[in-house]
């Protein structure tokens, strides 16, 4: 096992850091408008899990919950400069406190969509754009923005890429 530091490949570590971003955006996407730091970090480590047949056959039911608990101080030191970065969230990392609030208006949650990674941008507009119809991604996303159920799609998208 290598452990790569911070200074040894600068494109690799824009890589981690864009998808520890998107891993964020996707994981508010899918919470209610407020949640605690823990919610945030089951919903991240969910990710992984989503769409995946073990987690509904056979595998452990608490798998996440098993993985974030006792990790919460690092994934608080994993995810601090991103979450310090967002603007609908209050970051108190010495209190190892979040306080967020997420915009839920269509508006908000269309500009959180568009920062998702075009894969899963893609995903989502083939759950929802019917066949032969071939509307633009950005008009597709703005419908889902507009869809209460809009973490669910996001959710659904994100399960088909397991």
């Amino acid at each position: 096992v290598k452990i790569l530091t911070q200074n040894e490949n600068s494109k690799l570590q824009a890589a981690l850091v864009s998808n520890l971003k998107s891993a964020v955006t996707a994981a508010f996407l899918m919470l209610p408008e407020s949640f605690s730091e823990e919610d945030l970090y089951m919903q991240i480590a969910g990710l992984s899990y989503s769409g995946d047949f073990r987690m509904v056959i056979g595998e452990d039911r608490s798998k996440v919950q098993n993985i974030v608990k006792p990790n919460v101080p690092h994934f608080q030191k994993l995810y601090s400069n991103i979450l310090q970065d967002c603007p609908q969230v209050v970051y108190k990392h010495h209190l190892g406190r979040l306080e967020a609030s997420i915009d839920k208006s269509p508006e908000g949650q269309f500009t959180q969509l568009m920062a998702l990674p075009r894969t899963l941008q893609q995903k989502i507009t083939s759950l929802v754009d019917p066949p032969g119809k071939n509307r633009d991604v950005e008009e597709i996303l703005l419908q889902v923005a507009h869809d209460p159920d809009c973490g669910f799609v996001v959710h659904q998208g994100r399960s088909r890429s397991v």
